[in-house]
């Protein structure tokens, strides 16, 4: 498994794998609608473009394994977030969160910061917990009219 920063020619790619992620790996624990509203079939590509490119002030890392795109992450340092995390359905349960999760908490650290938050799903909850995550607050956020279950969780890093 390898790590690289994201290039604009990933976009598509990305895209794909983030919504397949959600509607597939998310599916026991939100609705059909939710899961639309999180993962439209038609995305906005000028906010994907400004979110991956770095005008988000968002750093993106992807793992790929023998050139096939196995997840992604995004590290806000100004805001000490990680931000995304999505792995294929292909890639479950194989270390490629754990890869991208240890890159984005070293960064953090050799940035500076002391602690990292994100917002994590139903779904990732457990994961950030048995990183040592633990959770401020659950929250519902509304996306297109409809209501989601995360949690604020941080990290001393």
């Amino acid at each position: 498994m390898q790590l690289r920063p994201y290039t604009p020619e990933d976009l598509d790619n990305v895209v794909s794998l983030f919504y397949k992620t959600v509607h597939q790996i998310c599916s026991a624990a939100y609705t059909p609608a939710q899961l639309n509203a999180w993962a439209p079939a038609r995305w906005d590509r000028q906010r994907w473009e400004d979110l991956l490119s770095g005008k988000s002030g968002h750093q993106v890392f992807l793992a790929e394994e023998e050139g096939v795109l196995a997840g992604f992450a995004t590290l806000c340092l100004e805001e000490s977030l990680l931000d995304h995390l999505y792995v294929s359905a292909d890639f479950q349960r194989k270390g490629v969160a754990t890869l991208l999760a240890d890159h984005i908490e070293t960064l953090a650290r050799e940035a500076g910061l002391q602690r990292l938050h994100t917002e994590a799903s139903l779904v990732a909850r457990g994961f950030f917990e048995k990183r040592g995550y633990r959770v401020l607050l659950q929250q519902q956020v509304e996306r297109r009219g409809q209501l989601l279950t995360n949690f604020v969780m941080e990290k001393i890093i």
